[in-house]
Parts: structure tokens; sequence; C-alpha cells
């Protein structure tokens, strides 16, 4: 066993969980088709999908953040319309978002308004931000997109209770340590930060910043890709 690396066991063992909890989405799925309407729609399936999309994101982040430490995690940035991006992402969290009575909504500046990003990493930061958004709305999201003095800003806005203090206060460190109250670790906003640098031109680099208030008036994530 001294020849072992622990990072790399643990890596195998994430990527081996994400198989399982693929294997469980489509099982319940399946056993979902076969029941009657009435017995489709509960708050218990809500709570099944939704806690089923919050593992699978923490997984990919484990992974992604398993991959940029042994700077085995490509970047592979192409140009994409905006408008389609949010509304895939919303669409995949569509069904949480209905047992939960949340209405969601995306907003671009612009009808073509494109930008040039990995759809695949944006793709994973984004669906862990409206996780935990979702997590605290009440009854609102927004995710909206633009373009400030070159950049691609990107945010998803709810009408939550927003960001703690000490959180907006201490968003340089996003490595926050355990939190007793929410068991929070902080890696979601600590992985956006590493695949937002990633994102790099002309000198400048993707960054993410937190804040309280936006259209909705709860917590606010913005993303700027250059």
């Amino acid at each position: 066993m001294s020849g072992l690396d622990l990072s790399t066991i643990i890596a195998s063992t994430v990527h081996d969980m994400k198989n399982s909890l693929a294997q469980l989405g489509q099982a319940h799925a399946r056993w979902l088709a076969q029941l009657p309407d009435e017995l489709q729609h509960t708050p218990e399936r809500g709570v099944i999908e939704y806690e089923t999309a919050r593992l699978n994101g923490m997984l990919v982040q484990l992974l992604g953040l398993y991959k940029l430490e042994v700077n085995q995690l490509p970047l592979y940035p192409s140009h994409h319309e905006l408008d389609d991006f949010i509304q895939a992402q919303l669409a995949r969290h569509r069904d949480v978002l209905d047992s939960r009575g949340i209405q969601a909504r995306g907003e671009v500046s612009e009808f073509d308004l494109m930008g040039f990003f990995d759809q695949e990493l944006l793709g994973s930061v984004l669906g862990n931000v409206i996780a935990n958004a979702i997590r605290y709305a009440r009854s609102a999201l927004l995710i909206s997109a633009s373009e400030q003095d070159g950049e691609l800003l990107l945010y998803v806005n709810d009408d939550g209770a927003g960001y703690p203090q000490q959180m907006l206060e201490r968003q340089g460190d996003y490595i926050l340590g355990l939190s007793q109250s929410s068991g929070s670790t902080g890696l979601g906003l600590y992985f956006a930060a590493r695949i937002a640098q990633l994102h790099q031109r002309d000198g400048r680099r993707g960054r993410v910043e937190l804040s309280n208030g936006g259209p909705l008036g709860g917590g606010e994530f913005r993303i700027y890709l250059p």
C-alpha cells in the first residue's frame, strides 16, 4: 500500500461514485415512469432529484479539482450563443425548480450575444451555483448575461436571504472551512474561481464575485470572462 497515491485513489473512487449515482438516477427515472400520475409529483421526488443533482455536482467538482492539481484539466473554449447556453442550464434543473415552485428565467442583453468559453466547464460551475440558489431561493431565480468593458458577465440571482456578511467580506478566501450551520466547505466557490481563471486573454483572467441585492434582492453570483 505504501506505493499508492492517496489522491489518485480518491479520484478513482469519486469517479466510481459518480457512475453509481448515474445508475441510480436512471433507475429512479424508470421507476417514476411506472407510477400513476398522482404519485409522480410529490415533495419526496423533489428532494431526491435535488440532492442527487447536488451530489453529482460535488463529485464533478472534486474530480475537476484533482485534474487541476495534476494539470490534467484541459480547456476547450469555443464560441457559444449565451441565450441557448443559459436555457440549457435551466432545462437541466427544470424538474427540481418546478417541484419547489421556483420561477426561473434567463435574460441576455442582446439577442445574439456570444461568448468564448469552455461550455462543459462553465456549465459545471453554473450547475453548482444554480443548485445552491435553489436551496436558498424563496420563489424566483434569474440567470443573466451581458458584455461589460470587453468582458462577458454571467450572473445568477435569487430572492433568498443573500450571502452571509462574513462570506462577502472574505470572498477572496474561498476555502472558508466547514460551516457547522450549513455544512458548506467553500469548495464550490473555489472550483468556480479556478475555472474562471483558466479563461484568460490579453493578460486578463476570469474571476468571480459575490454580492447581495440585484433584481431579485437576494444572493448574486457573478463570473467575468475576458
